[in-house]
This record gives structure tokens, sequence and C-alpha cells, in this order.
């Protein structure tokens, strides 16, 4: 049978490190899980509870495209909270988590062909949504000087788009508010349509993350309740589009998903109140982040990327072998430690990069950064 181009895209290889994880836990092993970007914790209870009375008041059924009326207006509510703006809930668009989001936005921005500029390293899926969307991404090679993110002059001058992230994933970097202006409106003055990335918002170490919003109303901005409210499995999420591109948001929205789960939806609109359960969430990673900064070096990784946000350690491991798929695998299968290697998000250089994600228990960080530390131990002998 006769297959399209647009389904040769690259494996989201941290999938792949999550089968061999399993496949180990199976035939026995206790594998401490540093590979994926998901929290161990559950759902905030009061989400629990407003879906179990949800689903003994009656059906569950569609919901207006855009999402329910009363969820758009507390994601609204969060605008306020969080960053002090005055967000019109009819920019809201419900999403089936973060992925549907981004589909919506490259869809409605731009046409088959044209470029859309991402750092590298990056998020794997940037580029293979937009492969597979007859798009094509255009890598801009970030470096450590610049934190890992984009500046004004790396912007390619035939980009018809420009995708941040903010904290960023795999580094956890950030732009502060007069680095995101500058790329806004060095993005504004080529005419490239500006997407921000904010779905680890709500997961910062020091300063809080700032919002594109704060810098301008005509931008795409995409979050989700996976990673700040501890629910990635819910798939759903949410953007802030321009007034005037409402209309073809929702005809697409409408089209291509019908609305987002209607379950989850109920559940992330009880999951914006549980202010102080998400809060503890946070200080987990504060201490899981510690411990592995000051823990890492021990097991030889001992260049890191200064983590603003998020939870995650992107690490150099030239030293320690060439290609980090072979690296991440010898650690998978002698120390038990599952990680992700940076060919994930960075093809060109990620061969000499791991991640490490930091977003499970305290307890069992601690064990994973000792088998680490031990590997490291006996691979020196």
């Amino acid at each position: 049978m006769r297959v399209s181009r647009r389904g040769d895209v690259a494996p989201f290889i941290v999938m792949d490190v999550m089968e061999a994880a399993r496949q180990a836990e199976v035939a026995g092993a206790d594998i401490v899980h540093m590979e994926v970007g998901q929290p161990s914790t559950p759902a905030p209870a009061p989400a629990l509870a407003a879906l179990a009375r949800a689903m003994e008041s009656g059906p569950l059924g569609y919901t207006v495209s855009l999402g329910m009326p009363e969820l758009r207006r507390g994601i609204a509510g969060l605008y306020q909270r969080w960053y002090g703006l005055d967000i019109d809930p009819e920019r809201v668009v419900v999403t089936a988590g973060s992925s549907a989001a981004f589909q919506l936005a490259f869809l409605s921005l731009f046409d088959a062909g044209e470029k859309v500029a991402i750092g590298d390293p990056g998020y794997p899926s940037y580029r293979n949504i937009l492969k597979a969307l007859s798009l094509v991404p255009q890598a801009i090679e970030t470096t450590a000087e610049h934190r890992f993110q984009p500046v004004p002059e790396t912007l390619p001058e035939d980009a018809a788009g420009l995708l941040v992230a903010s904290p960023a994933n795999p580094t956890g970097t950030m732009l502060d508010k007069s680095a995101l202006t500058a790329l806004i409106r060095a993005a504004e003055a080529k005419g490239i349509a500006f997407i921000s990335d904010e779905i680890y918002h709500g997961i910062q170490y020091g300063p809080r993350a700032v919002s594109a919003l704060e810098v301008s109303d005509e931008v795409y901005v995409i979050n989700s309740f996976s990673k700040y409210f501890s629910m990635t499995g819910w798939r759903i999420g949410w953007m802030v589009v321009p007034e005037a591109h409402i209309r073809r948001v929702e005809r697409l929205a409408a089209n291509l998903f019908i609305c987002a789960p209607h379950a989850s939806q109920v559940a992330a609109l009880a999951a914006l109140g549980a202010h102080e359960e998400l809060a503890r969430n946070v200080e987990t990673y504060a201490a899981n982040r510690a411990l592995l900064l000051e823990g890492l070096g021990k097991a030889g990784f001992t260049d890191l990327a200064p983590p603003d946000g998020a939870f995650y350690l992107y690490a150099d491991t030239a030293h320690l072998a060439s290609n980090s798929h072979d690296l991440s695998a010898e650690i998978l299968r002698e120390a038990h430690v599952a990680v992700t290697p940076g060919l994930d998000f960075d093809p060109a250089r990620g061969a000499r990069t791991l991640r490490f994600s930091y977003a499970g228990s305290t307890e069992r960080m601690q064990e994973g950064l000792l088998r680490l530390q031990r590997w490291y131990q006996a691979r020196q002998r």
C-alpha cells in the first residue's frame, strides 16, 4: 500500500526509552525513571472529586469545540492571578493536550512548505508535528552563552514562524521579560508569527516565568494541565489566541477534534483551585533539583545547563561517550536508571548530551542518583 512522506517522521526517542525500561521491569528489574517528563503525583484531589461527582450526575458528552465556558473563564482567571493580565475568556481555546494545540496553531498560522524556526535543543515533537503537516522546521542552534534560547540576531529571514519555550525542555532555562520582548519585537519586524510554549509555567525556582501575553496580544500561547497540574494522561491543555483568530481556530478544532474530552475538562476546572497541593509538588521538584545539582557531578555529569524551571537537567556527556543513545542504553542496562539521549532534542549535537528528569519522588531521585554514582565509579575502574 502507498504511504505519505508526511508519515516519515523521526521516532520520539524518550518513548522508546520508556518501552525499554518497561521491558526491563517485566523481566524483574527495578528501574528508576528519569527519562520522562511526567509528574509522579496524581491529579489534584479536587479534580478527582469533581469528576466523580460529574460521572454520577449524568452523561459526559460533547462540549462546545472551544471548551466549557466555565473552564475558559477559569483559565482566564489564572492569567490574572499569575501575571496580572485581563484576558478575555473568548480567546481561550481548550484542547486535547498541548499536542493538539500545536497542531491547531500550525494549521491556523502556516501554509504547507513554510518554515518555522525552533531552537535546538528543543522538544522533539515540534519538528515532527511540523513535518507531518508538510511544514519545514528550521533549526536555530542555541548556545550556552544565551542560555540555550534563541536571540533576535539568530532569527532566519525566511521563517514564517518562531516557536519558543520558556521554561524550556530539555534545558529548563527561561527567557526574562527583556529577552522575550526582544524576540517578539524582532519577529514582528520580520512578519514572523510568534508561538510561545508555556507548558512548564508554575514550575520555577527563582523569578516567575514571563508569559508572551505580557508583551503582546498578537501571539499564540500554548499551555497544558500536564505538568504543573500533574495531569499528563488526562490530555487536556489550552491555547490563547488573538481575538481575530478565534473563529478560524474554532473551525479547525471542531473539524479535527470536535472538542477536548469532557471528563478531563471537568477535572481541569477543579484543578485550577488546588493551590496548596500543587505548591507542594513544586517544593518536591525544587528538592529534587537541589539533590541532582549537588550529586550528579559525582556520577560524571559536571557540565549542566542552568535549570530555571521545569524539572529537567541537561548534561554534556562528550567526555563519557560519543553516542548518547548508546550511553543511555548502557545506563539503563547497568545502573537500572532510565535517562533520555540528547539526540531526541538536538539531532546535530545531541549525541553528546543526556536529559535527566527529576519529576519523580525525592526518594526515587535519591535512589537513582546513588545508582548513577555507583555506575560511574565502576566505569572508572
